[in-house]
C-alpha cells in the first residue's frame, strides 16, 4: 500500500512538472534569443539542481509559487522595455514633421510664382516679337550701309586707278591695285558673293591693263638690251643710251615686282578654278614649285615661243626619237642667259629686298617647259622599250647637268618626279629587268666570260674576278647610279628590290654552271665560278657600308617595305634599324653557302687525289728504317715523293687560279685535312722505331711543312697533330718511359703529390693539342717501349 501511495503521489507531481516545462517553453516562443536562453534556464535548473525537490511532494507548491512570481517579474520588465520610446527618436520625428510642413509651404510658393511668371511672359511675347522684327530691320539697314560703303570704296579705288593711268602715274595706279588686293583678302570670308565677284573682276581688269602696259615697256627695253641671249657668241655691245635703258629697266622691274601681290592672288584663284585639270597638264606638273615673279614670266615669253615653235607640231626638230635635242637646247639657253641675269636683273632684285635668285627663277621657268614636253612624250613611249629607255637616259643626264652645272636647288622639282608616276615607274622597272636579263645571258655565253681581263697585271688581279662577274657588278652599279638621284626613297627601294632579284638570278645561273663543272673542281671554269661568287660577295659587303645603301636601309625600316625586308623577324628588323646588319645579309648568306660548298668540293677532290698518291707512304715499313746515326745523310722518303709532288703542284695551281682570299682558305683547309690524314693513316696506323720516327719527322719538317711555308711564316702551326706526334715519337727512351709512367699513373689516379700534372708535363715538351690519352697511344707506338 505504501508503494501504491507513493506512485499515486508521484503521478500528479510528474504532471505538474511536465506542465511547468511546457509553459516555460511556450513563453520562450516569440521572445528574443537572449531572453529565450534565460527562460530555458528554468527547466535546466529543475532537471539539474532541483531534481531532489521535484521528487518530494512537500515542496512542490512552494516551488511553483516561487517560479510564478519570478516569471511575472520578468514579464513586467520586458513589457516596460518594449513600450518605452527613446527621447532622441521622438525629437527626430518631430523635426522631420516640421521640415515636411516647411517644404510644403515652399512648394506652394514656387507654384504661385511660376504661374505669375507664365502670365507675365504671355503678356510680353508680342512685345518681344515686335522688338525682334525691329532689330532685324536695323541690322539689314546697317549691312546695306556697309555694303554700299564698300561698293563706294571700290568705285573710288577704280576711279583713282583710272585717273592715275590717264596721267601716266603708274606707281599710284599700282598702289590703288594693291588696295583692291587688300580689300579682296578682307572680303575672302564674306557671304556677299556678288560683291566679291565684282571686286575680283574690277581688280583683274585694272591689273591686266597695268600689266600689259608694263609688259610692253619691259619687252621694248629687253629688246634694246638684246634679250633673249640665244647663242654664246651673241653680240652684247652696250647701246649708246645704255645708262638710260638701265634706269628704265630698274624702274620697270620694281613696278612689276610691286604688282606681284595682285598677280599671285589672281593666279591662285585661277589655279583653284582648274583643279580638275587632266593628269599630265602643266597645272599638275610642279606641285612643289613656287610661282614665278612677273619679270621672269615676261622674260620667258620669247624663249617659250621659240621652244614651242621648234619642238611642237610638224617640225623636224620635234622628233620623239631625239629628246636630247630639246633638253640640250634648254640647257644652252640657261648657260647663255646666266651673265645677263646675274649682271642686269639680280642687282635690281637685291636692291628691292627680294630674296629671289634671277638665274634660278629663269631655270625654273624653262624646266616647266621641259616638264610638259617630257610628260607628253613619255606617255607616247610606254609601248616602245627602246624609246623609253633612251628618254630615261636623257632625263637622267639633264637632271645631272641641271643640278651640277646650273646650281638648281634640290628643293625644286625638275624632271625625275615625272618618272615617279606609277605607269612610268613600272615601265622603267620592267625595262631595267628585261635589259639586265638579256645582258646576263650575253655575258655568260661570251667567249671570255670566265677569264679575268686583268690576268696579265698582277697588282690589279687580287680578286681574279672573271669578266662575266665584273660585267654583272658593273651592270648593278649602273642601275644604282640611275636610280640614286630619284627624290623618293620608296621608288629607290623598288629598284633595290630589282637588284636583289638580279643578284639571286645570277647566283642561280652560277650554281647551274658549277654543277656542270663539278666533275673537275680544279678546272679553270670551276675556279672562275668560285672567284665570281667571292667577288660578288666582297662587293656587296662593301656596298653594305656605303652611305647611300645605309640611308636606303633606314628608309626600308621606317617605311616597312616588305619587298626589301621580306619575312624578317622583329629582332632582325631591329638589327637593321641599329645598322648592325645590312640589306644584303640575305644574299650574302646564300653566296657564302655556295662558296663554302664549292670550297668543300674542291678540298675533297684535292684530298682524294693526295690520298691516292700517299698510299705507298702510308704502307712504309717504319720499323725497319735504321736510326739517323747509321745513315750518312737523311733524305726524303721515296714513298713520300708522289704525295709531296701532288701537294706542291696543287698548291701552285690553286695559287694561280684562285683569288688571294680564296687561296688562303684553300691552302689552310688542305693543311688541316692533310694533318688529320697523316695523323690517322700514317702515324696511328703504324709502329715506329727510332729511325722511323726520325725519318717521319724529317719528311714532315723539312719537306711537307716548307711547301706551305711560301704562304705563311710558321706552317707547322697548321699541322699541330703531326708536329706534336713527331715530338712524342722522337723522345729519348728514358723520357718516353717516364712520361708513359706518369700518364698511366694519372689514368689510374695513383700519382704522388709531388708528381707534375700530365698537362704541365706535356706542355713542357711542347704538346698543347694532343690529349694525355692520345699521347699514351703514341708512346705505345714506339717500338722500344712497345717491347
Amino acid at each position: 500500500m505504501a508503494a501504491v501511495t507513493e506512485e499515486q503521489q508521484d503521478s500528479p507531481m510528474r504532471k505538474s512538472s511536465d506542465q511547468l516545462k511546457e509553459k516555460v517553453s511556450q513563453r520562450n516562443e516569440g521572445v528574443p534569443d537572449d531572453l529565450g536562453e534565460q527562460e530555458d534556464y528554468g527547466p535546466e535548473f529543475l532537471e539539474t539542481e532541483q531534481s531532489d525537490i521535484l521528487n518530494s511532494s512537500r515542496n512542490v507548491c512552494e516551488l511553483l509559487e516561487k517560479i510564478r512570481e519570478e516569471t511575472e517579474a520578468l514579464e513586467e520588465q520586458v513589457v516596460t522595455v518594449c513600450s518605452s520610446v527613446p527621447p532622441k527618436v521622438a525629437a527626430a520625428l518631430s523635426a522631420a514633421v516640421e521640415v515636411r510642413c516647411s517644404l510644403d509651404e515652399l512648394l506652394q510658393r514656387e507654384q504661385l510664382i511660376s504661374n505669375k511668371l507664365q502670365q507675365h511672359l504671355q503678356g510680353t511675347k508680342q512685345w518681344m516679337e515686335d522688338l525682334g522684327q525691329t532689330c532685324k530691320h536695323v541690322d539689314f539697314i546697317e549691312r546695306s550701309m556697309k555694303y554700299l560703303k564698300c561698293l563706294h570704296h571700290m568705285e573710288e579705288l577704280s576711279a583713282a586707278v583710272q585717273q592715275s593711268l590717264m596721267i601716266n602715274s603708274v606707281w599710284d595706279a599700282i598702289k590703288g591695285v594693291e588696295s583692291m588686293t587688300a580689300l579682296d583678302c578682307d572680303l575672302n570670308q564674306s557671304q556677299c558673293s556678288h560683291l566679291r565677284d565684282f571686286l575680283r573682276k574690277t581688280l583683274c581688269f585694272w591689273h591686266n591693263i597695268i600689266k600689259d602696259r608694263l609688259t610692253s615697256d619691259f619687252e621694248k627695253v629687253l629688246a634694246q638690251l638684246q634679250w633673249p641671249v640665244i647663242t654664246p657668241n651673241q653680240s652684247v655691245t652696250p647701246p649708246a643710251n645704255h645708262q638710260e635703258l638701265s634706269s628704265q629697266l630698274e624702274g620697270l622691274l620694281l613696278q612689276l615686282l610691286a604688282l606681284q601681290t595682285s598677280d599671285d592672288l589672281i593666279s591662285q584663284k585661277a589655279s583653284a578654278s582648274t583643279q580638275g585639270a587632266p593628269p599630265g597638264s602643266s597645272s599638275t606638273l610642279s606641285p612643289a614649285a613656287l610661282p614665278l615673279c612677273l619679270p621672269i614670266q615676261i622674260m620667258l615669253q620669247p624663249l617659250t615661243k621659240r621652244f614651242r615653235y621648234h619642238f611642237y607640231g610638224n617640225r623636224q626638230t620635234n622628233s620623239i626619237h631625239k629628246p636630247e635635242w630639246y633638253l640640250t637646247q634648254v640647257l644652252k639657253w640657261m648657260e647663255n642667259s646666266t651673265t645677263f641675269m646675274e649682271e642686269k636683273i639680280q642687282p635690281v632684285f637685291d636692291r628691292s629686298g627680294q630674296t629671289i635668285s634671277a638665274k634660278v627663277a629663269l631655270c625654273q621657268g624653262l624646266v616647266c617647259l621641259v616638264q610638259e614636253k617630257v610628260a607628253s612624250d613619255a606617255s607616247r613611249m610606254l609601248y616602245d622599250d627602246g624609246l623609253f629607255c633612251h628618254l630615261v637616259e636623257e632625263v637622267l643626264q639633264f637632271e645631272k647637268d641641271l643640278r651640277s652645272h646650273h646650281s638648281y636647288p634640290a628643293a625644286l622639282p625638275a624632271l625625275l618626279h615625272i618618272l615617279l608616276d606609277d605607269a612610268f615607274l613600272q615601265k622603267w622597272l620592267a625595262v631595267e629587268r628585261k635589259m639586265a636579263v638579256e645582258k646576263m645571258d650575253a655575258m655568260l655565253s661570251a667567249e671570255g666570260a670566265w677569264t679575268s681581263q686583268y690576268k696579265d697585271i698582277s697588282d690589279m688581279d687580287e680578286l681574279k674576278a672573271p669578266e662575266c662577274a665584273e660585267t654583272f657588278m658593273t651592270l648593278l652599279q649602273v642601275i644604282t647610279e640611275r636610280y640614286r638621284a630619284l627624290p623618293s626613297p620608296a621608288a629607290q627601294l623598288r629598284f633595290f628590290g630589282l637588284q636583289k632579284e638580279l643578284v639571286d638570278d645570277f647566283r642561280i645561273r652560277l650554281t647551274q654552271v658549277m654543277k656542270e663543272e663539278s666533275r673537275c673542281p680544279l678546272g679553270v671554269r670551276y675556279c672562275a665560278i668560285l672567284n665570281a661568287v667571292n667577288y660578288i660577295s666582297t662587293i656587296l659587303r662593301d656596298w653594305g657600308d656605303n652611305v647611300f645603301f645605309l640611308q636606303l636601309q633606314q628608309a626600308a625600316v621606317s617605311l616597312g617595305q616588305q619587298e626589301v625586308l621580306g619575312s624578317l623577324e622583329m629582332t632582325e628588323v631591329g638589327r637593321l634599324a641599329s645598322l648592325e646588319g645590312s640589306l644584303f645579309d640575305g644574299l650574302l648568306s646564300l653566296l657564302d653557302r655556295l662558296k663554302g660548298d664549292m670550297l668543300g668540293r674542291l678540298l675533297h677532290f684535292l684530298m682524294r687525289d693526295t690520298a691516292e698518291k700517299a698510299q705507298p707512304y702510308c704502307q712504309e715499313r717504319w720499323l725497319s728504317i735504321p736510326p739517323p746515326q747509321d745513315q750518312s745523310a737523311m733524305s726524303l722518303s721515296s714513298s713520300a715523293c708522289p704525295m709531296m709532288l701532288c701537294v706542291r703542284d696543287r698548291l701552285l695551281n690553286l695559287h694561280q687560279v684562285l683569288s688571294v682570299s680564296l687561296f688562303q682558305l684553300a691552302w689552310q683547309g688542305l693543311a688541316e685535312k692533310l694533318d688529320n690524314f697523316i695523323y690517322q693513316e700514317v702515324i696511328l696506323s703504324n709502329h715506329f722505331s727510332d729511325g722511323g720516327a726520325a725519318q717521319l719527322q724529317f719528311d714532315m719538317t723539312r719537306n711537307l711543312f716548307p711547301l706551305f711555308g711560301h704562304y705563311c711564316r710558321r706552317p707547322e702551326n697548321f699541322f699541330k697533330h703531326v708536329k706534336e706526334a713527331c715530338i712524342i715519337l722522337c723522345l729519348k727512351v728514358g723520357s718516353a718511359i717516364l712520361l708513359k709512367d706518369l700518364l698511366k699513373r694519372s689514368e689510374q689516379e695513383t700519382t704522388d703529390f709531388e708528381d707534375p700534372s700530365p698537362e704541365s708535363a706535356l706542355n713542357e715538351l711542347g704538346i698543347f693539342c694532343l690529349a694525355p690519352c692520345d699521347v699514351l697511344i703514341l708512346l705505345n707506338l714506339k717500338t722500344l717501349i712497345f717491347r
